[in-house]
């Protein structure tokens, strides 16, 4: 989802890949049912979730503004991210989120 990119509409915020991981644990753990409680589970793997995420892909950092460098309100710097190694960072990036969110997700459910 592209709204996802660039931290959340070009705003530089969140990494969107971050957003989606958590998005993915809320589905998993989180209430069924309005009214029922949310598995407590879900602030755990969030928990780690962020932490890892921040010590092994995002180089200390959930921003997205930090984690790539860019200001996305810059039209200058937004085109070299394009054109350049930047593109291809970030997808690297959602990669190994995907990985890491997997690899949760297996712990969680054996």
């Amino acid at each position: 989802m592209d709204i996802f990119g660039g931290g959340l509409a070009g705003h530089g915020e969140i990494c969107g890949a971050v957003i989606g991981a958590l998005a993915v644990l809320g589905l998993k753990f989180g209430r069924s049912s309005a009214g029922d409680d949310a598995d407590l589970r879900m602030w755990l793997y969030a928990y780690d979730f962020l932490a890892r995420f921040r010590r092994e892909v995002g180089q200390g950092n959930i921003l997205c503004r930090e984690i790539a460098g860019v200001d996305w309100r810059d039209s200058a710097q937004l085109k070299q991210f394009r054109e350049g190694p930047g593109r291809l960072s970030c997808q690297k990036l959602t990669g190994q989120t995907a990985k890491l969110l997997g690899e949760l997700l297996e712990k969680a459910l054996s």
